[in-house]
């Protein structure tokens, strides 16, 4: 299957963003075993900034369905009507627990729902890619579920909450990060949905509105690079790969400017980390691009997509079947291996997909 764009042309498509849920509580449960299957735990949708329309797009919750839960349904969408090729899934969960034991369960049952259910056994099974949880506050249990996970063929990289109660960068998370380097699964972070422990959303407190929140939640993957770069992580980990699956690529090249005009005369301050911040980006950062990141379809978006190298980075995702449902479109201005990073190229080599030499650009 090819995407078809304004100009005529065509490409392949990977969606690096599908959210996938569990039928209901009770089918969730059903993944949990002992002492955490009879705890309480927040659903979903237990969160303080719910969307004024719902949470969810129309049609994706057809036959009373909870959106996001059936892979056959899921399938028919993206892979029927949207034209995609191949579909990253990401499981939601739900953020960090106060009891980390309880945390670690409820991403082992989210990746045994993955697994059994949408890698494996539907018909659409070859055309899905899967993210595996962990739980950063439990060390011990986030390298046991990479490893039961990593030598999957179709598990493609592990995930994180954006809402942790420490920056990325931190020395206590470093033998996930390693992990997940061996391994060859990039990191990806995302805004977890459900109530979990965490802190306010912006570092001056908390928004009045769902507006408010839902605008500039995704920038704090911000201290999270910065730190991950003054930390020396990337340094210390040369094939270490982050995704920033919330977006907002568009504001990386401000902030990078800012840290490099900060860092350049200071590096002899860290000897940990000596290249420049903005060094440290090319093979270790990658966005989804979702609904509301960048300008628009206006004269310059294809120049600022270069700034910084962010059109080697930036994925398209759809954030299925959210409200804010990303359709695949392309700025006019942006060139032909623009397009095609966006909508395939940079996906393909990140997760070594392979879409199929006879299709569109490949």
């Amino acid at each position: 299957m090819v995407m078809q764009h304004t100009d005529g042309s065509t490409t392949p498509l990977i969606d690096a963003s599908v959210h996938i849920f569990s039928k209901s509580n009770k089918d969730f449960r059903s993944f949990l075993r002992e002492p955490f299957k009879s705890r309480g735990f927040p659903d979903y949708e237990m969160d303080w900034y719910g969307a004024p329309g719902g949470e969810y797009a129309p049609g994706t919750d057809a036959d009373r369905r909870y959106p996001g839960s059936d892979p056959e349904f899921v399938g028919a969408h993206l892979f029927g009507e949207r034209g995609v090729d191949v579909a990253v899934l990401h499981p939601m969960t739900r953020g960090i627990m106060p009891d980390r034991h309880l945390g670690t369960a409820i991403a082992a049952a989210h990746n045994e729902l993955m697994v059994t259910r949408w890698l494996e056994d539907n018909p659409h099974a070859e055309k899905f890619r899967g993210t595996i949880r962990v739980n950063p506050d439990d060390v011990t249990g986030a390298l046991r579920e990479i490893a039961k996970y990593a030598g999957h063929p179709r598990v493609v990289q592990i995930a994180v909450p954006l809402q942790s109660r420490e920056l990325y960068g931190k020395p206590q998370y470093w033998p996930i990060w390693e992990a997940a380097a061996e391994a060859n699964l990039p990191v990806a972070v995302h805004i977890e949905v459900g109530a979990g422990v965490q802190y306010a959303p912006t570092p001056s407190g908390v928004p009045r509105t769902y507006e408010n929140y839902v605008s500039f939640m995704a920038l704090n993957y911000l201290y999270h690079l910065m730190n991950l770069i003054v930390e020396g992580v990337f340094e210390r980990m040369p094939t270490l790969k982050f995704v920033w699956a919330d977006g907002a690529a568009d504001l990386l090249t401000p902030f990078i400017w800012r840290m490099d005009c900060f860092g350049r005369p200071h590096l002899e301050q860290t000897p940990w980390a000596p290249k420049m911040p903005s060094d440290y980006l090319p093979g270790h950062t990658y966005f989804v691009q979702g609904a509301m990141d960048g300008p628009g379809d206006v004269e310059f978006a294809g120049e600022w997509f270069g700034f910084t190298g962010k059109d080697d980075m930036v994925m398209y995702g759809s954030s299925y079947p959210h409200w804010q449902l990303n359709e695949p479109t392309v700025p006019s201005s942006y060139t032909a291996e623009q397009r095609d990073k966006l909508c395939w190229r940079n996906a393909a080599e990140l997760y070594g997909i392979d879409v199929g030499a006879g299709v569109g650009a490949q």
